[in-house]
């Protein structure tokens, strides 16, 4: 049998008082099979792939086995869900084994989801569907290779045991990779229980783990509130310039390491429309596209009331000046979605008057519903009048002839770059995707891996996902829009 490894753990939050978390053990499978090693993510950690496709790794990413070092645990927090506030929610169906120092020096937790029920489940099996594994596989992984912080997945496994939801579904496990799992929610519940010396804790934590400049500033609660406000600004524009709709953005799926957590019923929208909602839940549109951006803002205002005893002893004092952080966001949103959206029509230095230009793409792709990724990748090829190459998508997907007015003024103010064309156009295929987690291509692969045992659509998908920049001439379906009678309109969470 081969041995187990011992892997470097070094586990700072289960150092912290035991209100912090719950020590859990993950609950067995009955049979565990390997569905895919990330095995970018595992050298990052300093993993042997090899050893984590053997059968003594399965047994570890599936629960079954715990890796000597681990001090496994399940995290409580509280949370505003849908506006609705929850006191204890917690790790209903997650376990943190522990936390490994990467090769790039950062800090990452290891955490397999559908591990089992927790002292945080509320009654719920804390299993999770393969579907759902799958899902978040999929798109946290494009979600990197677009460049946008999010979680990574290490594995996927699939349990050999029956998930009972609307029907029974295979089982299966995620081991889920994060800076940290440490949520808006987790200050929330110290916040509620009105515990100020374990708000000093974690902050404490969060400041040596993710901002250890803010423990220079005369007020580190403060200057930590910033630094979450800039990055969170960041990421909801990312989100924004991708077409990524999250779906869940209740405070207790925002995490103060500002990755992206929690792919639910998540999806990146087809054609363009801002009131686009997938999540079968959402049903009054709280967390559409457009409303992304005001719902990071509600969120943060939520984590600074949280954080206004550890601000300053003042409670005037310290209303007063978390307000003050929060009135930045929609500047910082503004400049850094700017910021993106110039750098997709290739202006890398935009002025307000291209503000202008981008609001009226904007509204003429809303108008004429045209497709919202496959619209700035042609732009991307527009931008250099050439002749036309294999590794063009002209041949998937061509924009219709109203844009050509629009088109004429974005040309004239490309002539203003002081960059050479060439260098506009390398910007633009540098954030303009070709390739995205497509819903009628994630359901396929879901499907496919389901109904008839198949992993090769999911295991293609993932592989032209992680280059998600480079067009390949035959991988064309997987740029293609969807047909009409491929349309998915709604997700759905798994839990």
């Amino acid at each position: 049998m081969t041995p187990v490894p011992t892997l470097p753990f070094d586990n700072s939050y289960s150092e912290l008082p035991a209100q912090f978390y719950t020590a859990q053990i993950p609950t067995p499978v009955s049979e565990p099979g390997l569905v895919r090693i990330n095995r970018e993510v595992a050298q990052l950690l300093d993993i042997d792939p090899e050893w984590l496709e053997s059968k003594a790794g399965i047994e570890i990413l599936a629960g079954n086995q715990l890796p000597q070092g681990a001090n496994p645990i399940a995290q409580v927090y509280a949370g505003h869900q849908f506006g609705g506030w929850n006191p204890q929610l917690g790790d209903g169906r997650a376990v943190l084994l522990g936390e490994l120092v990467g090769r790039d020096g950062l800090r990452y937790d290891l955490a397999l989801k559908g591990s089992g029920p927790t002292a945080y489940s509320r009654g719920g099996d804390g299993r999770a569907p393969l579907g759902p594994v799958l899902r978040e596989y999929i798109v946290s992984e494009a979600m990197a290779a677009l460049n946008i912080p999010t979680t990574r997945a290490l594995a996927a496994v699939s349990s050999g045991d029956t998930v009972m939801r609307e029907q029974a579904l295979p089982g299966g496990v995620l081991t889920r990779v994060a800076q940290s799992h440490i949520r808006f929610g987790t200050f929330q519940f110290f916040w509620a229980q009105q515990d100020t010396k374990a708000l000093h804790l974690l902050l404490d934590h969060v400041i040596c783990r993710h901002y250890p400049e803010a423990a220079q500033a005369d007020q580190p609660g403060l200057a930590t509130l910033e630094m979450v406000v800039a990055k969170q600004a960041r990421l909801i524009a990312q989100w924004q310039a991708a077409g990524f709709i999250h779906g869940v953005m209740n405070t207790d799926n925002m995490l103060l390491s500002g990755e992206t957590i929690d792919y639910g019923p998540c999806a990146f929208m087809d054609h363009f429309n801002v009131d686009t909602v997938f999540s079968s839940i959402d049903r009054q549109g709280r967390y559409a596209y457009r409303n992304q951006p005001s719902i990071a803002h509600w969120n943060l205002a939520a984590l600074a009331q949280a954080l206004l005893p550890v601000i300053s002893s003042d409670s005037n004092k310290s209303v007063e000046q978390a307000q003050e952080v929060i009135n930045t966001f929609p500047d910082l949103f503004r400049e850094a979605h700017l910021k993106c959206m110039s750098a997709k029509l290739g202006i890398a230095a935009p002025s307000a008057e291209d503000e202008v230009l981008l609001s009226d793409l904007l509204e003429l792709m809303s108008r004429e519903q045209v497709d919202f990724t496959l619209t700035f990748r042609r732009l991307s090829e527009l931008a250099c009048a050439q002749e036309t190459t294999p590794s063009e998508i002209s041949g998937v997907y061509r924009l219709p002839q109203c844009f050509d007015p629009w088109l004429a003024r974005w040309r004239a103010r490309l002539a203003l770059e002081p960059m050479a064309t060439g260098e506009c156009q390398a910007l633009m295929y540098s954030v303009n995707p070709v390739y995205i987690p497509r819903n009628h291509l994630v359901e396929e692969a879901i499907k496919a891996t389901i109904t008839d045992r198949d992993y090769a659509p999911f295991h293609q998908l993932v592989e032209t996902l992680a280059s998600p920049f480079t067009y390949n001439p035959q991988r064309e379906r997987y740029a293609a829009p969807p047909k009409p009678e491929q349309v998915v309109n709604e997700t759905f969470c798994g839990t």
